[in-house]
């Protein structure tokens, strides 16, 4: 232990009043032969790594601050877990020494940098889940970088860039000598102990930290990110565990909390759209905001706004977004499961190949339907081509079925007026009653559009993410009024339930400044930033009882809300969401970080919020009581989801009248999809084309979309 705290001493060691003014020169050469050992490189290294990492916190995330406690721990929290990496070094000798250290460091740089660029566009660090799954979202990765990365984001390298050079110009020179076995577990030992007080401090400031379902801000906040990374693979082991030592006992919770929160039908809605045809419009990172927003005074959406104040359509205005990592995944997952997204990762690309669904399409497919999926981009995207047929659809056509050019894309996939122009062609072959989900893309991060398709001038809120955002949304808003005009012309607006909503937002809470712009606010607090997670949800039905409806609802909601508009029972299904027109639902809205927002209080990190967005530090013992009634149902709802879907416990039950899905029956080629929708409509013959004489209706889909003109 000597020959490390020995470097130390000789940084310190400035005698005053040393003769023939010899001092500095004595500590320049002191200093200079403290980093030409193995402990001064190492403390060198050790020391260049927190204060980057430091920097990095401040400068690049957004973890929360909140008191003088948690800044003292977020100071010091690099050096455990960076100390017992580096460590590793000090049990080789020689050149391999200063090569495994700059490695470990390199290594931890990269993943710090890959979480910077990550973190800027999702708020959120990236997990194995999420890295596990590249390979299904990648082919469009590298445009989203470049748009993404700055300059300043290479400071996670520039210590290295420090060490290297003072290497190679032989400023410091390599210590040869072996180092003493003794130091290097002395170093270990003092990380971990290091560690241990760090967790104790985390754990009183926040209690539970790594056993309820928290914020990946608060792991890195409290634990720093290279702690995260290995708690993160912790996570992804116990969930891969978790399903070979599930049984059908482990159902038993989830059951009795089914059977104490069932809510009764709304007699009113209850089958109003019973034999319909039913259209999920995927409004493509569409945040509620937009509806009747103005730039300029011209409406960023007015086909939507139109759509949304119908007097046959009901919207709901306190509709709120609950994606985690998974982002559409998970909003895909929730709409037609009623089961949350996992904490890190993607049901659809870990669990969706693998796992037993009991879906919304599954269940249409055996009442009758004919089920369809559209999306302008590969099927591989979220690992669609699979999860897909686990959930029972019928078709999925993907871009293979669309005709490409090198002007009809941009971004993510077909643009989407290109893009629903030509669905209407297979669109008109599904024998009806359908049910046919439409993903649009265009709205998509990093928010492109070429100039022939701009007509709404960008926001000037200075930021660059955010000002492109209402011209693509603006694109998206009009590709939808092309299509709704081709319902109504075609016939299918009368005989169709059409749903709309927005998967997730689109402008992430680190865009901070520029919201606050957008919300004409001078700055926005974390319940205006839980608020701006609204999204729009609007449910269209010639006949229905239009108008906006207040409730508090999510996306886990959606799938119980449609099937008693369908009038299919649902009591006998697991689903963790409730009717958003039943009248005694609970309206606590559980967000995938374990916070939450109702009606009377929200709770977002460790604030609570009234209804009027006034942060309350002093509440009653009956109101401290309902705040802890819905974390407690939050805390549930969350734990239940996570364990059906890490279980895979739906593979030991089965709805009445449910039959179990087979993958193997389904096949997304084109040739094979052709073939068997040629087969369903010679034997229904109630497509729209058939019903149409055999004539084609594409040519009633009418669009300005420059490309095919």
């Amino acid at each position: 232990m000597s020959s490390i705290l020995k470097p130390l001493r000789a940084l310190r060691n400035r005698t005053v009043g040393e003769n023939n003014g010899d001092n500095h020169d004595s500590s320049s050469k002191n200093w200079k032969n403290s980093l030409n050992t193995r402990t001064g490189f190492f403390l060198l290294t050790l020391f260049l790594f927190w204060i980057k990492t430091y920097f990095i916190y401040l400068t690049k995330f957004n973890l929360g601050l909140s008191d003088t406690a948690q800044k003292i721990i977020l100071f010091f929290n690099p050096i455990p877990v960076a100390l017992l990496l580096l460590g590793i070094a000090l049990y080789f000798r020689g050149k391999k020494f200063y090569w495994i250290l700059l490695i470990i460091d390199l290594l931890s740089s990269l993943w710090l940098f890959a979480n910077i660029l990550y973190y800027r566009e999702f708020s959120d660090f990236l997990s194995i889940g999420i890295i596990k799954s590249s390979s299904s979202v990648s082919n469009h990765l590298g445009l989203s970088i470049m748009e993404i990365i700055h300059p300043t984001d290479f400071m996670a390298f520039v210590d290295i860039l420090i060490l290297v050079l003072l290497l190679l110009f032989k400023v410091i020179k390599v210590d040869k000598r072996k180092g003493k076995l003794l130091n290097s577990i002395t170093v270990s030992l003092l990380a971990v102990a290091l560690f241990g007080l760090n967790l104790t401090v985390a754990d009183k400031d926040r209690p539970q930290l790594l056993t309820r379902t928290f914020d990946n801000n608060y792991i890195v906040k409290y634990l720093g990110i290279n702690f995260y990374a290995g708690y993160n693979a912790y996570q992804n082991y116990r969930q891969n565990s978790t399903r070979a030592n599930a049984s059908s006992n482990d159902l038993n919770s989830v059951l009795s909390f089914l059977k104490k929160n069932r809510v009764g039908d709304n007699i009113s809605y209850y089958g109003k759209a019973k034999g319909k045809n039913v259209f999920i419009f995927h409004l493509e990172s569409f945040q509620q905001f937009l509806i009747d927003y103005k730039v300029d005074g011209q409406e960023v959406t007015p086909n939507i706004n139109k759509f949304y104040h119908d007097q046959n359509t009901l919207s709901f205005d306190n509709f709120f977004n609950q994606v985690g990592q998974g982002k559409t995944s998970d909003a895909e997952t929730m709409l037609e499961n009623s089961l949350f997204g996992l904490p890190t990762g993607s049901v659809m690309t870990e669990y969706g190949t693998s796992n037993t669904f009991q879906a919304l399409p599954a269940i249409l497919d055996q009442n009758g339907y004919s089920t369809a999926a559209f999306h302008g981009d590969v099927g591989s995207f979220w690992n669609r081509d699979n999860t897909y047929k686990s959930w029972g659809y019928q078709y999925f056509f993907d871009e293979d079925f669309y005709k490409e050019k090198t002007n009809y894309s941009i971004g993510y996939g077909l643009k989407d007026k290109i893009f629903l122009k030509q669905a209407v062609q297979y669109l008109q072959q599904l024998p009806q009653p359908f049910y046919a989900k439409i993903i649009t893309l265009t709205n998509h991060y990093p928010y492109e559009l070429d100039k022939i398709n701009q007509s709404i001038p960008k926001t000037k809120t200075g930021d660059q993410t955010v000002d492109g955002y209402v011209q693509t949304a603006h694109y998206l808003d009009q590709a939808f009024g092309e299509f709704i005009q081709y319902l109504k012309k075609s016939g299918l607006y009368d005989n169709s339930m059409i749903v709309v909503y927005g998967d997730h937002y689109g402008i992430s809470n680190n865009h901070k400044k520029a919201i606050a712009q957008l919300l004409n606010k001078k700055s926005v607090s974390s319940y205006d930033l839980a608020m701006f997670q609204k999204v729009p949800f609007m449910i269209h039905l010639n006949g229905l009882k239009g108008g906006v409806n207040h409730t508090y609802g999510g996306e886990i909601d959606v799938m119980p809300t449609l099937m008693d508009l369908m009038g299919l029972k649902d009591d006998d299904y697991i689903q963790l969401g409730q009717d958003l027109l039943a009248n005694n639902r609970n309206q606590t809205v559980a967000f995938r970080d374990g916070d939450f927002v109702s009606p009377t209080y929200s709770k977002i990190g460790s604030k609570v919020y009234n209804n009027q967005g006034q942060q309350v530090t002093n509440l009653s013992g009956s109101e401290k009581q309902q705040v802890d009634t819905m974390q407690n149902r939050t805390d549930k709802v969350l734990s239940l989801s996570d364990k059906i879907i890490t279980g895979d416990l739906l593979r030991f039950y089965t709805p009445s009248g449910f039959k179990k899905v087979t993958r193997s029956d389904y096949n997304y080629k084109y040739n094979e999809t052709m073939k068997q929708l040629k087969a369903a409509q010679q034997k229904k013959k109630t497509s729209l084309q058939d019903k149409n004489n055999g004539k084609s209706t594409v040519d009633l889909f009418e669009t300005d979309a420059p490309e095919l003109k």
